[in-house]
């Protein structure tokens, strides 16, 4: 079986001219290789109208709207050419084809194709177009909600001209525009109207009713309605014109509403009650009109205040007027100033001499005024001597030398916040950097002289004058901060500094201070100094604790630092090498002999008398040491007669000695009881050699050893 089947582009050209089938046949080639004008010049042969409808119903299944065009063209079909070109700014493809579709009546493939794309928009107007408003409806609600009201107002449009005013009402209610639509639509059934805005209980209804209540002359039923709807200004309007203005004015002072404040002010002046009016102007927040009425009545009390609650304009309209008049200059400067005319202000102030008004003045002045007028005010106030107000006057004015010499001649302290006030940045183009630097030099010179050192230190710092500011900081005793201080400053003559503070201090105590000092003079390259406290160290270590061994290892130390400062100074230390030399000499033979007394008693206690025998032993061994030492040997050994003569002799060379710091007590004891001669030797005891602080002995070891290599460092640095 054979059927002839037409192609989908020939559709309908079934029984056509040869032709018109060959004009389609060339279209068709034409238009799939791209040759369009070919295509065209082929297309124009055609002259069936129903061809080309049949050819635009194609164009919406191929979704070609350029050959669309043409069809609707050659059909003379302007209204759905015009509807295609409009469409052309739709950006889905399948949009602008379900026009062409609507406009051919193909309004199933429109609505599939809009549904296609997701425009539910363009599908709901379709559906509204088409008079099926349920589906309009349903599409607002599901998927194009932001159309919702608006399509509630159409339906309710839709109904209305149907005759269906009740369900007209309902979307109307829907579409949120029945405050307005409804009396429209009900103004000719006024019964029905009245009851459905007392079903309604809305304010703007109420509202609208009353209007329309008065405009038909019945007042009393239109303020009932006004009271219903809280239309303050309606209900004042009505009792105003029915000449109840008493109650026109009660409603206005409990609601406070500034409407009908404003017409019951109105009513008050055409009716020249003055005081009432200006009160209601004043509830209405109308200060002009209240402040015009003052004036022309002189209510100059009341004047005041309505100005300084009002605008900037009345302000100073309000001050010229006390200024023309010549009274309450206080007042008028007060009004100047409020409205922002400080110069005027100041000016009318100085003319007039209002001081109390001057100070509220220069309480609101800072850097940002004017220096004349900060000046002007300055130089006010030092004439009445508030001179503390002035130097914040010249300091805003950046007259920064003024203030500080005012401080000074007027004894005024100088705060952290005034220096800081007075402290210029760097980057600040008032001041050079040098200018910046002699001033913050000064605030730090006015500081010291008042005895802030911590404000002065900080001061000298930011300066760049850190000898200065070490110097300050010495004057207040913060160890502390000077330790700080000296370590992040990093120059020599503020190592040494604050070394010599410390070495003021009980450093004896203290072993971090003893590193410090240690420290600071070896950072300092002061070895002189350092010399000088490593020999305090060593006569610590004999006097208080009769240990020659710990002095001998200072004394060392400062023999080291001395050859070290002999290499850099030249022959000036060489006495005092020389000195330490034979000290340590002296101590060194003590020591040995100390140690010898195990082996050989006899030897030791020989080198002890040679020992005395030295002229200048005493400096470097206590005389009392060396006796003592051969004091006890005769007492363990029980040669008491030997130990009385030694006794005797160190009591003939040193009257005032203390023999309880050179003998023990046992030793003495014995002595006593042997010889039978009580010996007053006060009440000191006898001080234990071996009861150290190992912690101290520790510290001041191990900083000894890491300031001797920082001193080995350094000199290796400089050569």
């Amino acid at each position: 079986m054979v059927v002839r089947r037409a192609l989908r582009d020939f559709v309908g050209l079934e029984s056509c001219e040869k032709q018109t089938r060959d004009a389609m046949l060339n279209f068709s080639f034409y238009l799939t290789i791209g040759d369009m004008d070919e295509a065209f010049r082929a297309i124009k042969l055609i002259k069936s109208e129903a061809v080309w409808e049949n050819m635009a119903r194609m164009c919406v299944k191929t979704r070609r709207l350029d050959v669309a065009r043409v069809c609707l063209g050659n059909m003379g079909n302007a209204r759905a050419a015009r509807a295609l070109r409009e469409a052309e700014k739709e950006p889905e493809l399948e949009a602008r084809v379900a026009m062409l579709a609507t406009q051919l009546g193909m309004l199933d493939e429109a609505e599939a194709l809009y549904r296609s794309c997701g425009r539910f928009d363009l599908l709901n107007k379709f559906y509204q177009a088409r008079g099926d408003w349920q589906k309009a409806i349903e599409t607002a609600e599901s998927h194009d909600r932001i159309h919702l009201r608006s399509t509630y107002y159409s339906y309710a449009q839709h109904l209305e001209n149907m005759g269906d005013k009740n369900l007209g009402l309902t979307y109307y209610e829907r579409s949120d525009t029945h405050r307005f639509e409804v009396p429209r639509m009900l103004m000719e059934d006024s019964v029905s109207l009245e009851l459905y805005i007392n079903k309604m209980k809305d304010k703007c209804l109420y509202k609208w009713w009353g209007h329309y209540l008065e405009s038909q002359s019945e007042m009393e039923s239109a303020l009932r309605y006004y009271d219903y709807a809280q239309d303050y200004l309606s209900q004042v309007r009505v009792h105003c014109y029915l000449g109840n203005i008493q109650k026109a004015s009660e409603i206005a002072n409990e609601t406070g509403n500034r409407a009908a404040s404003y017409h019951v002010a109105r009513q008050y002046e055409s009716q020249d009650q003055i005081s009432q009016s200006v009160h209601f102007y004043t509830r209405a927040q109308a200060y002009n009109n209240a402040i015009r009425l003052c004036k022309e009545n002189h209510m100059d009390e009341q004047l005041m205040n309505l100005a300084l609650l009002s605008n900037p304009e009345d302000m100073m309209d309000t001050a010229a007027y006390y200024e023309e008049r010549g009274e309450h200059m206080d007042r008028a400067v007060m009004l100047y100033h409020k409205a922002g005319r400080v110069s005027k202000a100041l000016e009318l102030a100085f003319s007039t001499e209002q001081f109390g008004a001057l100070q509220l003045i220069a309480e609101e002045l800072n850097e940002n005024s004017d220096p004349a007028v900060l000046t002007r005010c300055a130089d006010f106030f030092i004439k009445h001597t508030h001179y503390h107000k002035a130097v914040q006057l010249l300091v805003a004015a950046k007259k920064y030398h003024e203030a500080l010499q005012l401080c000074l001649d007027q004894n005024l302290t100088i705060t952290e916040d005034l220096a800081e006030s007075m402290t210029v940045l760097q980057s600040s183009a008032h001041l050079s950097e040098e200018e910046r630097k002699e001033l913050l030099e000064r605030i730090a010179d006015c500081c010291m002289r008042q005895g802030n050192y911590h404000l002065a230190t900080k001061k000298y710092t930011q300066a760049g004058k850190k000898i200065k500011a070490m110097r300050a900081l010495l004057k207040s005793g913060d160890t502390e901060k000077i330790v700080f201080f000296a370590g992040v400053s990093r120059q020599k003559e503020i190592y040494v500094m604050a070394g010599n503070y410390l070495q003021s201090l009980d450093w004896r105590k203290d072993p971090e201070i003893m590193k410090n000092i240690i420290a600071f003079y070896t950072k300092g390259r002061a070895l002189e100094l350092l010399a000088g406290f490593y020999q305090a160290c060593a006569q610590v270590e004999i006097d208080d604790y009769q240990d020659y061994e710990k002095a001998y290892g200072a004394l060392t130390e400062a023999c080291k630092c001395l050859s070290k400062a002999k290499s850099r100074n030249g022959d000036e230390t060489d006495e005092r090498l020389a000195q330490l030399t034979h000290h340590l000499t002296l101590i060194k033979r003590f020591i040995q002999a100390r140690r010898l007394y195990e082996q050989d008693p006899t030897a030791a206690l020989s080198e002890c008398e040679c020992l005395l025998e030295e002229c200048d032993l005493d400096p470097a061994v206590r005389v009392g040491d060396v006796f003592g030492f051969i004091i006890e040997h005769h007492c363990q050994h029980a040669s008491y007669q030997k130990a009385w003569m030694k006794l005797e002799v160190l009591r003939r060379l040193h009257p005032s000695v203390n023999v309880s710091v050179y003998v023990s007590a046992r030793s003495l004891d014995a002595l006593q009881n042997a010889i039978g001669v009580r010996l007053n030797h006060g009440d000191a005891t006898h001080t234990n050699t071996h009861h150290r602080d190992t912690d101290n002995t520790h510290s001041r070891t191990q900083s000894d050893g890491e300031d001797e290599d920082e001193v080995e460092e350094d000199e290796n640095l400089n050569d």
